[in-house]
């Protein structure tokens, strides 16, 4: 089928999306990591592939994912570090950060940029980081 559905594993509330967003307020040097707080979570479930997830992990700024998980609650079990080649063969560890990348996902709250304290609210899973012209 053409389109994105809502299964579609990059939705912006997913914290795999989340990983990669930063602030680019006026005047923000790096803007990462977003800080994110929240007032409803849903969890979904989706099709685990392990080829994707360590296709992922070079990708990821790791700390920042283990540092929200922790603060959402589903943080347990994931390594504190990755390994030197950036791949897991351990298939629970790749499960789990299966679920906190790409079943997680944050549907009501608020991101934050690290430096100037700018809040973007997010609604319905969709984050929004449009700046006014100040800004």
């Amino acid at each position: 089928s053409s389109g994105i559905n809502a299964e579609w594993p990059l939705r912006p509330g997913k914290l795999l999306t989340h990983n990669m967003m930063r602030s680019h307020c006026k005047g923000v040097v790096n803007g990462f990591p977003l800080k994110l707080s929240s007032s409803q979570v849903d969890v979904k479930e989706i099709e685990f592939n392990p080829d994707f997830i360590n296709r992922m992990l070079s990708r990821l700024e790791w700390p920042a994912l283990v540092q929200i998980a922790n603060q959402l609650g589903v943080g347990e079990g994931l390594p504190e570090m990755l390994p030197e080649e950036q791949k897991f063969e351990d298939e629970d560890v790749l499960k789990k950060i299966h679920h906190v990348l790409l079943e997680v996902e944050v549907v009501e709250g608020e991101l934050e940029c690290p430096e100037t304290g700018r809040k973007f609210p997010i609604s319905k899973g969709i984050p929004d980081m449009r700046l006014n012209e100040e800004e």
